[in-house]
């Protein structure tokens, strides 16, 4: 990921129309919500499109699930069928990846969607996902970890399986190809 966090005007013509496509083609992850609005909003911060193309280019192809009242925010999560393949293989933290003595991922999720941008998953959003349909049927999902949890070595991560969300626990420091982590942009 480059320090530059803007795109070129072509990249942001073509995240754009891709993005308003998923929209369209997804309509039942956000019911009453109008593609224009979001991207008035987008156009007012340019950092949250380099969000986007971060979240798209690791292959988590982004789309909006929700509106909070609350903040007047679009919720934008990734909606790939499986965890994002170019966000797996990483252990939870960076305190998880330093102890590691051997065999070292590349990188943490929280440094990784620290440096995209995005916040990690909590058990509920994870779980309000899976009720805009079946994801992480064959991969699983770091998400958010309790700090009393993360404090004695844990982290979380979920996965849905003969028709439930599972939440599992694991050592923070253990990294598998098929576990990555969805994140969630707020706009």
């Amino acid at each position: 990921m480059t320090g530059n966090k803007q795109l070129n005007p072509q990249q942001e013509i073509d995240l754009l129309h891709l993005l308003g496509q998923r929209f369209a083609a997804n309509s039942h992850r956000h019911s009453n919500i109008d593609w224009s609005q979001i991207v008035v909003r987008l156009s007012d911060y340019p950092a949250k499109l380099w969000t986007l193309f971060q979240m798209e280019a690791s292959g988590g192809e982004p789309d909006v699930i929700g509106y909070d009242a609350k903040s007047g925010e679009y919720l934008f999560v990734d909606c790939a069928a499986e965890s994002p393949k170019g966000r797996r293989s990483l252990c939870y933290d960076r305190a998880a990846l330093d102890a590691r003595k051997e065999f070292k991922p590349e990188n943490s999720v929280m440094d990784m969607a620290e440096a995209m941008g995005v916040e990690l998953l909590n058990e509920q959003y994870y779980r309000e996902l899976q009720l805009l349909g079946s994801f992480d049927t064959k991969t699983s999902s770091w998400i958010a970890t309790p700090a009393d949890i993360r404090k004695l070595g844990g982290a979380l991560f979920a996965e849905f399986r003969y028709g439930h969300v599972f939440v599992f626990h694991n050592g923070a420091q253990s990294y598998y190809a098929a576990r990555g982590f969805r994140g969630l942009l707020r706009v």
